[in-house]
C-alpha cells in the first residue's frame, strides 16, 4: 500500500506559544515523514491561508510552516481555508495522482483542523492512520491538551465510515 503522510497546519502562528509536546512531536513528524519518502510515498504539508489581516493570510508572520519540518523536493503543499483539507483544495487529486492507498494523517489541531480532516479522509473512502502521538493542539478553558488528544485518539479508533474507523497507533508503530 503506498502511503501519503499529511502534516496539517504545522505553521509558525500555530505555536506561539509552543503547543502539547512540540519539540517531540517535530522529531516524530520528521521521521515519519523520511519513511514516508524512503518507501516511495507522498509527503504532503496542508498550510492554512487566512483572509486578509488573519495570523494565517499568506502576507503574515504566522503563516510560514515551522522551519524545524524538513521539507524535501517531491513533497506537496496544499493550501487550505476551512478546517477540512479536502475542501475546496486539490488533496485528493494529489493523493490519487501519488496512487496513496493510505492516509497517516498527523499536524495541528487535533481538536479543529487534524480531526475534521481525519473525519473527511474516512469518509471518501482512505484506509486512514492517525498516530496517536503525531497530532496536538493547547490547553483550552474546558480541558487539557492531554485530554483532547486522548479523547480524539478514542473516537477516531471507534469510527464509523464507509473506510471502518481509523487505525490509530503511536508514530513508533505506524509502518508496522
Amino acid at each position: 500500500m503506498t502511503p501519503a503522510l499529511l502534516i496539517i497546519d504545522m505553521q509558525v502562528g500555530s505555536f506561539s506559544p509552543r503547543r502539547h509536546d512540540t519539540d517531540a512531536l517535530l522529531a516524530r513528524l520528521n521521521a515519519l515523514a523520511a519513511k514516508t519518502r524512503a518507501l516511495g510515498g507522498r509527503v504532503v504539508f496542508v498550510q492554512h491561508d487566512g483572509p486578509p489581516g488573519d495570523d494565517y493570510h499568506p502576507d503574515a508572520a504566522g503563516w510560514p510552516i515551522l522551519p524545524d519540518l524538513v521539507m524535501a523536493k517531491g513533497d506537496a503543499i496544499v493550501h487550505k481555508q476551512s478546517c477540512d483539507s479536502f475542501l475546496n483544495t486539490d488533496l485528493d487529486a494529489v493523493l490519487r495522482n501519488a496512487g496513496a492507498s493510505k492516509l497517516i494523517i498527523t499536524g495541528s489541531a487535533t481538536d479543529y483542523c487534524v480531526d475534521t480532516t481525519v473525519r473527511s479522509a474516512l469518509g471518501r473512502g482512505y484506509k486512514t492512520i492517525v498516530p496517536s502521538d503525531g497530532h496536538t493542539t493547547s490547553d483550552r478553558p474546558h480541558l487539557k491538551a492531554t485530554q483532547i488528544i486522548a479523547h480524539h485518539n478514542a473516537i477516531w479508533a471507534d469510527f464509523i465510515s464507509p473506510a471502518g474507523a481509523a487505525d490509530v497507533r503511536p508514530c513508533a508503530r505506524v509502518f508496522d
